[in-house]
């Protein structure tokens, strides 16, 4: 799969379904970020009449993960990845368009680089920060992530 914004998103529509249809959409994408834009409406509120904090978790874990498969695609090796923890903190009610970015990407090859270079699993943290229009914090999540080379 290429990498520009038009195909992952259609990928999210037949393969992560509940990630379109929460209305996220990857705005922005380079081989060092990533970020994925979701606005507050009726399908992803909570009673709060804010974001739920899943579809935030959603997003944010979207721009992490969208980067470690284009950085396996680059690698040509078959390699599997899986979160192992996350961490999330939320700082403001998220109303309106939030935007989560991840700028994570040099961290992101090291660790696929590294896990190449031993034939070992490896693991990384990687976060994703949500802003809203204001520019403020609304959540912050780390995702650790393990890359394994498949035999």
């Amino acid at each position: 799969m290429k990498y520009t914004i038009s195909s992952i998103n259609t990928f999210l529509f037949f393969k992560l379904p509940s990630v379109w249809w929460c209305g996220i959409r990857v705005r922005e994408i380079s081989k060092e970020s990533c970020s994925a834009n979701v606005r507050l409406g009726w399908f992803n509120k909570n009673p709060f009449k804010s974001l739920f904090w899943a579809v935030q978790g959603m997003a944010a874990e979207l721009t992490t993960g969208i980067l470690i498969m284009q950085a396996i695609n680059e690698s040509k090796k078959n390699i599997s990845m899986l979160v192992l923890n996350n961490k999330a903190n939320f700082s403001k009610k998220a109303k309106g368009l939030i935007r989560f970015n991840c700028n994570q990407g040099k961290r992101i090859n090291e660790t696929i680089n590294r896990a190449l270079e031993t034939k070992k699993s490896q693991t990384v943290w990687v976060k994703s920060h949500g802003k809203d229009e204001s520019g403020d914090v609304v959540s912050s999540f780390e995702f650790e992530w393990t890359i394994m080379l498949k035999k």
